[in-house]
């Protein structure tokens, strides 16, 4: 009876091994899961800065289109450098573009500036990622 205890009360050696196998196999699943879901939950927040940036630089276009001493002539990629780090976001870039179309804002002509913003980050996985917002502004 004493025998029939002590090996009842311990795992063999097969068992052992069994459990080191199941968690060899669904051990590095478990990790990349965990890495998918930081880098899923990371996503959202930096496409919130980078729009937050990107609307505060067009609410300053738009104030100097509105401004007296600026203006629509004042709309021009030379007054609006590429900044490589954005102040108090270092991990976001800015560029701004401008394009003067026609009345139907995709041929050439004068009268309509369409300005995009593109704000560039790096996502969770360290890929970079670009989001352009783009308004249109009149000279009239």
């Amino acid at each position: 009876m004493r025998n029939q205890r002590r090996h009842s009360a311990a795992f063999t050696l097969t068992e052992s091994l069994a459990v080191i196998v199941i968690l060899s196999v669904a051990f590095p699943p478990m990790l990349w899961a965990i890495r998918r879901g930081h880098e899923a939950r990371v996503m959202p927040a930096r496409y919130s800065v980078a729009r937050w940036l990107a609307a505060e630089k067009l609410e300053d276009i738009i104030a100097d289109r509105s401004a007296t001493s600026r203006g629509y002539s004042y709309l021009t990629s030379a007054n609006y450098a590429a900044e490589a780090s954005v102040t108090g976001f270092p991990a976001f870039s800015r560029s701004v573009s401008f394009a003067e179309t026609g009345p139907d804002l995709t041929s050439i002509g004068v009268g309509y500036m369409r300005v995009t913003v593109t704000v560039s980050f790096a996502d969770g996985a360290g890929v970079m990622q670009n989001f352009p917002l783009t308004t249109v502004l009149t000279n009239y």
